[in-house]
């Protein structure tokens, strides 16, 4: 059991199964107790009963802790558990049954025994017969099949309460009123003892209770400002949190707006650097196909070239003029104009060319300047998120430290 519900046991047993009373008045209904086993001796082990009265052995010397400890002296705990359980369910007198049992199975050692054997035999060899559970569960049994009434036992404690009062009688009254008074004072004495303990112990617990209580009043005090100051710091930390949420709240907007702004730049770069290479692209093409068709073109006139006779004689074979001589006959009006055209055509061809790849240069220079923009808004991109996270976490850190701080 635990210890509360222990002592509430001992005081129910104490106070309401008759426990207390054995200790009461010089032990006198203890030994009343003595008379009634003796007693029930008389009439259920009368044989031993007439032995002990031959070797002068009383029920004190013997049964006393029985009836003072509930067995817990001498025997082992598992025959105990059940003795009080049966006198919790049957009352005090379940100790006449146990104590009849215990001399019922030893009347056939203790009738061989002396003063000093039977003695001997009740403090160490009757406790360890019943160390052996199955000894215990007879003994209980003969114990409850032992049938003691209140009536028997209410008319021997009358025989002794009739008995006393007959020595009583017998003695000299002015010896037996010294002796009452002796007792009275004995304890008149020992109540004005009590009294003054219980008198110095109510002074010092209202001493220790009143510093007890300006204790706790100061302690309260302290708790009071310090829970002031908690309050406080709580606003406090409430304000810069809500005032950190709002800063949060404005540099997320803002690096919401800067980064559309980016993924437009973005957009529309990557859209500028799409139009441009298609451009380029288109014009490579165009490049490509014009060679193709100026180096078709060439080897037509080449072939003309080698087909006419008089052509011949002013182009060799890698197409280039031949030198004129002096002793040459000057040529007709119609080669005049048809190398001029085809001079024309060939220095027209020529400055398209040139045109060309003229373009394609300023098309490339432009790639390369966008793809340098598209760089420097992608770094600042990376820049302004950086600087937003860096920011943030500042914030929240410096917040989460504050609030730290302030709790400890």
């Amino acid at each position: 059991m635990p210890e509360e519900q222990a002592f509430s046991v001992l005081v129910k047993i104490m106070f309401d199964y008759g426990l207390r009373e054995l200790f009461k008045q010089n032990f006198e209904d203890l030994h009343c107790k003595f008379y009634q086993l003796e007693r029930l001796m008389q009439e259920y082990i009368p044989d031993l009963y007439n032995h002990f009265l031959d070797i002068s052995l009383e029920a004190h010397m013997y049964a006393s802790q029985w009836f003072l400890t509930l067995f817990t002296a001498k025997f082992p705990l598992y025959m105990v558990f059940h003795i009080i359980d049966l006198l919790l369910c049957e009352g005090i007198s379940v100790i006449f049954n146990v104590a009849l049992g215990l001399l019922k199975t030893s009347k056939d050692d203790l009738l061989l025994t002396d003063f000093e054997g039977a003695l001997k035999f009740f403090r160490v060899q009757l406790p360890k017969r019943y160390r052996s559970e199955e000894n215990a569960k007879k003994l209980m049994e003969l114990a409850c099949n032992m049938k003691i009434s209140q009536k028997k036992l209410k008319k021997y404690e009358k025989e002794y309460h009739t008995m006393r009062e007959q020595q009583a009688q017998q003695e000299d009254p002015i010896e037996r009123f010294e002796r009452e008074n002796r007792r009275l004072q004995e304890a008149n004495m020992r109540l004005e003892q009590e009294n003054d303990d219980l008198a110095h112990e109510l002074v010092t617990s209202k001493i220790a209770l009143r510093k007890d209580l300006d204790n706790a009043e100061e302690k309260a005090d302290a708790l009071n400002k310090e829970l002031l100051m908690t309050k406080q710091k709580l606003i406090d930390a409430e304000e810069e949190k809500r005032r950190l949420e709002e800063e949060s709240a404005q540099l997320k907007e803002m690096c919401r707006r800067e980064l559309d702004k980016a993924e437009s730049e973005i957009k529309k770069n990557s859209s500028i650097i799409g139009d441009y290479k298609q451009i380029c692209s288109q014009l490579s093409e165009r490049l490509e196909k014009q060679q193709t068709a100026n180096k078709i073109e060439i080897e037509k006139i080449r072939q003309k070239v080698d087909d006419c006779e008089r052509c011949r004689e002013f182009f060799n074979k890698e197409g280039r003029v031949k030198g004129i001589s002096s002793t040459k006959e000057v040529l007709d009006e119609d080669t005049d104009e048809e190398k001029e055209t085809l001079k024309n055509q060939l220095r027209e061809m020529e400055l398209e060319l040139a045109q060309t790849k003229l373009q394609l240069v300023e098309a490339e220079c432009k790639i390369q300047d966008l793809e340098h923009h598209l760089g420097l808004a992608l770094n600042e991109v990376q820049a302004a998120k950086k600087t937003w996270f860096n920011r943030t976490l500042s914030s929240i850190k410096t917040a989460t430290g504050v609030q730290g701080k302030e709790t400890c």
